[in-house]
């Protein structure tokens, strides 16, 4: 994989330096009527199509659906890599991990303290901030810059009486993981307080090892887990899928997520939910509910069992495509569909334009607020998706890939023909590779040109 250039890299660097050095925070633009009280809540792992408002055959998520009701639905939303420590950095600063360089999972613990991240931006101009659950970008658990509060804890944590980190403080708890930092989001939301706040709530749920409160172990256990055409995927034309993996099986259909696991990821969101409807709550008792953006989303998708795998990583739908939904009365109106292609690093910028700032000439992405507004902006029809292999998982080589309101394509620098173009309008489950074939020759040259294109635009 090409690494980001010299110029971005250091650029990124001095921002940082000028912004601890005392630099001023992005200026204000034409700011809104009131600044808003801004609440995001990241799940772990959770899939486009896992909620209720997405199509879940059965699954009931009241309270985050309510967000899209009174709100609005982002109906293609992506991850520009999809797993979750690069994800993470993405969505605090508003760049390409090729850009903040947390590439892969592990300790980047020194590398996200030198984060440029929203949060450091709002809180500046004047925001209180909190951040509440799981870092994911090293084992450190105490504080990082720009958080007025913390919450946090080690690595991936534990479900049931955690170790948390709170302001600087590990303290053992009880209780599970999910209700203890709904509940600290919860009182932070209530404090008194004269001035707007930003509420960073990224939980660890749904991921594994995939352990449901006590109230939720059994939901759903009589339901049919109903599975995609791809599940069912002989993985000819893709040679990717097909090459042996040393130490690992050969992939064939039937193997990825298990039913039990499928249920237990859906039981975990259940205390979620629970938290979106509490913190809701609260923010009418507080007569702040109208005055708050609230976004709900992912840090990638993840796979039940298309082209017989489970987890994240590879380029296909379920993997980079994430939920999202946004609820901000006298905004954004009730009932919004938003069918535009939406990224991880638009939502850094998304936030500074709610509270009034200009985003920064080092975030990659756009705001969502012309979006969420129902203006008639020009926006982007194609974008740019990576990730880069790590040892410990090797089925997954690098990859690049750019993706387009019809097709997408992918490409894999250490593997010789094995490139893989998809029309998904035509093949939405991703199961005919036409790269080699002679029909897509044209639309091939033109994918790759893009993703060439878009790979310099962005300094991969």
């Amino acid at each position: 994989m090409c690494n980001a250039n010299s110029l971005t890299v250091k650029n990124t660097m001095l921002s940082r330096r000028n912004f601890l050095a005392g630099a001023a925070a992005p200026l204000l633009s034409a700011a809104p009527r009131t600044r808003p009280n801004i609440v995001f809540i990241m799940v772990d792992d959770l899939r486009w199509d896992a909620l209720g408002i997405t199509g879940h055959p059965f699954l009931k998520t009241p309270n985050i659906d309510r967000l899209g009701r009174e709100g609005a639905v982002f109906e293609n939303t992506f991850v520009t890599t999809p797993l979750c420590s690069p994800s993470r950095g993405s969505f605090l600063t508003g760049q390409y991990v090729h850009t903040h360089k947390v590439t892969a999972n592990g300790d980047n613990t020194e590398l996200s303290k030198k984060l440029v991240t929203h949060a450091m931006h709002l809180q500046k101009s004047g925001y209180e901030t909190a951040f509440v659950g799981k870092w994911h970008m090293g084992n450190y658990s105490g504080p990082k810059p720009g958080w007025d509060k913390w919450v946090s804890f080690r690595g991936q944590g534990q479900y049931d009486n955690p170790l948390l980190n709170i302001d600087g403080t590990e303290q053992k708890t009880e209780g599970y993981m999910t209700d203890l930092l709904n509940k600290q989001a919860v009182d932070f939301v209530k404090k008194e307080r004269s001035k707007p706040f930003l509420l960073y709530l990224p939980h660890k749920s749904v991921h594994g090892p995939f352990t449901p409160a006590a109230r939720h172990k059994s939901l759903y256990s009589s339901e049919t887990i109903r599975r995609a055409p791809s599940a069912q995927d002989t993985l000819e034309g893709k040679p990717m899928l097909q090459r042996p993996v040393e130490k690992m099986p050969q992939l064939k259909p039937g193997m990825g997520s298990g039913d039990e696991l499928i249920r237990n990821q859906l039981r975990c969101l259940q205390s979620i939910d629970d938290g979106v409807g509490d913190i809701l709550k609260a923010l009418k008792e507080k007569q702040q509910l109208d005055n708050t953006l609230f976004i709900f989303t992912s840090d990638n998708g993840y796979l039940w069992g298309e082209h017989a795998l489970g987890d994240k990583r590879p380029s296909y739908e379920e993997s980079i495509r994430i939920p999202m939904l946004a609820r901000w009365p006298g905004v954004v109106k009730a009932g919004t569909k938003i069918p535009q292609m939406a990224l991880n690093i638009d939502i850094a910028p998304t936030f500074l334009e709610a509270a009034g700032l200009q985003p920064t000439k080092e975030m990659q992405g756009r705001s969502l607020m012309p979006l969420l507004a129902g203006k008639s902006v020009k926006w982007r029809k194609s974008f740019f998706c990576e990730y880069f292999a790590e040892p410990n998982f090797p089925r997954i080589p690098s990859w690049q890939a750019v993706r387009t309101e019809e097709w997408k394509y992918t490409r894999y620098p250490d593997l010789q023909g094995a490139d893989e173009l998809y029309n998904l309008k035509a093949d939405p489950y991703e199961m005919k590779n036409l790269a080699g074939d002679a029909s897509a020759k044209r639309t091939l040259t033109k994918m790759k040109a893009e993703i060439n294109r878009l790979a310099k635009e962005t300094g991969a």
